[in-house]
């Protein structure tokens, strides 16, 4: 009986339109979500500037930045991977669901990047992880950006299969993206990745070192949320 309730709900909550997707209640005119929960959401209000890590209140870089700084310049993640928004990016990518990829993404219109790039670049899947998953929930997310902004989008590939990120360690990540990614064209100066879900910043790392090894000259991030330290 739960589970037909948490389904029901949810296929409530994914096709009320003009209602808040998060309580139920009038949303606000012309968004998905009504002003009490849009301000309840876990906003990420203290981010180190290059990966977002949560950081105390006049901090400006976390010490992984500080020790090993990543090849992209900053990372734009202004939610936090937990409650509400944690569900939707599950919807979203596990379940397919256009209404929860919309409502991220008009999140992320929210709170874009302070410097505009010359194209965005959604992380790359193999084949194989591709049909597996059913599409690129990346790629979904470039695609309403761009239309938006009016942003062209640039394509990456990846070319080392390997296992999910999801049980690894930070370091075990880095060196599981080695040389993951590739460009077949060389990629416009800036460029700006597109993600759900900063956890470690390994995936942008390696992308974006690609990047700049195929001649860009700088590399941002731009995601829904990340994930706070200890709970990768």
């Amino acid at each position: 009986m739960h589970r037909w309730v948490y389904f029901i709900n949810r296929w409530l909550k994914g096709g009320l339109p003009g209602y808040c997707s998060f309580c139920l209640s009038p949303a606000s005119a012309g968004q998905g979500w009504c002003a009490t929960c849009l301000c309840e959401l876990p906003w990420n209000l203290y981010a180190c500037r290059q990966c977002a890590e949560p950081v105390a209140h006049g901090t400006s870089l976390c010490g992984h930045c500080l020790i090993e700084p990543p090849a992209f310049s900053t990372t734009q993640a202004c939610l936090l991977y937990q409650g509400p928004i944690k569900q939707l990016v599950h919807d979203f990518k596990f379940y397919g669901s256009p209404r929860a990829g919309t409502l991220l993404a008009e999140l992320m219109l929210l709170t874009p990047p302070v410097t505009q790039s010359d194209a965005l670049l959604p992380v790359p899947m193999t084949a194989i992880h591709a049909r597996t998953r059913g599409f690129n929930h990346s790629h979904w997310l470039t695609e309403q950006l761009s239309r938006q902004l009016g942003v062209p989008t640039v394509i990456a590939k990846r070319v080392k299969d390997a296992p999910s990120q999801r049980t690894l360690n930070r370091r075990q990540r880095a060196a599981n993206l080695t040389n993951a990614f590739v460009f077949e064209s060389p990629p416009p100066a800036h460029l700006l990745i597109i993600d759900d879900v900063v956890t470690t910043g390994s995936t942008g790392h390696a992308l974006a070192t690609a990047a700049l090894k195929a001649g860009a000259q700088r590399v941002d991030i731009w995601a829904v949320a990340r994930t706070p330290l200890g709970t990768s």
